[in-house]
């Protein structure tokens, strides 16, 4: 109770930090050095707690993005767009394809995916999105870019790549316009797991939250496409991840991501964090 009372007085900038710092701490079991940090993550977290620039709202805004990358690549990169609203009961069911993603624009990670809209419970989906518009994500990380993004609900195409399930996520890890690493993330809402290779397709080994993918992985058929198009997405930026689909006869744009993980992305062996934490400067 006095706790919570001593909270409560303390400025909501100074609660996030306290809030920023043990949620790393629980991540990596020590304290950050937010005045000169060193790893990936410490300059995450240093980032999401001090730098508000608005491009990052930008790019926390699901819509928004979206005219960012069709203002650098063109339209043609981007998923369809089907419906955008901020009233989920006027979703046009009957208009739409059989397959397709339910995503707010305010959040990350609150998808759902639609394989077949004549077997989904209409209804339970519009309550669903009811209570996303409801819920502040800022108030989950405190991430400060998604404070200020409205809140809608969008419906875009289900990108297909032939194998049934939701397609290979490449995530490229790209600093001052140059990719680093990137990041494989396979079947992520049926066993996920993840694992990391370099720009050359080259597995490094190194394991991230989840379990590697143990076997060998092909060779993205537009890998050279992908890596350019993260290029020209992350210049001028000092670091940002850009995450990218290949189904083969062309290349999809996913999201935009200035603080991955929040600074809790957990590198084993830690080697790798201080090696991409060097490319930020």
């Amino acid at each position: 109770m006095v706790t919570d009372i001593i909270k409560g007085l303390l400025p909501r900038e100074v609660r996030d930090l306290v809030f920023a710092v043990r949620h790393y701490r629980h991540a990596h079991g020590v304290y950050p050095r937010l005045l000169r940090p060193r790893t990936l993550n410490e300059k995450i977290l240093r980032r999401k707690m001090f730098d508000h620039r608005p491009l990052f709202t930008t790019f926390a805004d699901k819509y928004a993005v979206r005219n960012f990358v069709a203002e650098r690549l063109g339209p043609e990169i981007l998923p369809r767009l089907h419906y955008v609203t901020t009233d989920p009961a006027t979703i046009p069911f009957d208009s739409l394809p059989q397959k397709f993603v339910v995503k707010p624009t305010h959040g990350s990670g609150w998808v759902r995916v639609v394989r077949d809209k004549d077997a989904i419970d209409r209804q339970e989906l519009i309550r669903t999105c009811e209570r996303c518009l409801g819920s502040s994500y800022y108030e989950f990380l405190r991430e400060r870019g998604y404070k200020d993004v409205p809140r809608r609900i969008m419906i875009e195409e289900f990108i297909d790549d032939g194998s049934g399930d939701t397609p290979t996520d490449y995530k490229f890890f790209t600093f001052h316009g140059k990719v680093r690493l990137i990041q494989i993330d396979t079947s992520r809402f049926s066993g996920h797991r993840r694992s990391m290779y370099d720009p050359q397709w080259r597995d490094t080994g190194t394991r991230v939250n989840y379990d590697r993918i143990e076997v060998p992985l092909p060779r993205p058929a537009n890998l050279e496409l992908l890596l350019q198009t993260a290029a020209v997405l992350g210049r001028d930026l000092d670091f940002v991840r850009v995450d990218l689909y290949d189904v083969g006869s062309r290349i999809y744009f996913g999201e935009m991501t200035p603080t991955p993980g929040c600074g809790a992305l957990r590198f084993e062996p830690e080697l790798m964090d201080y090696r991409l934490g060097t490319y930020w400067v």
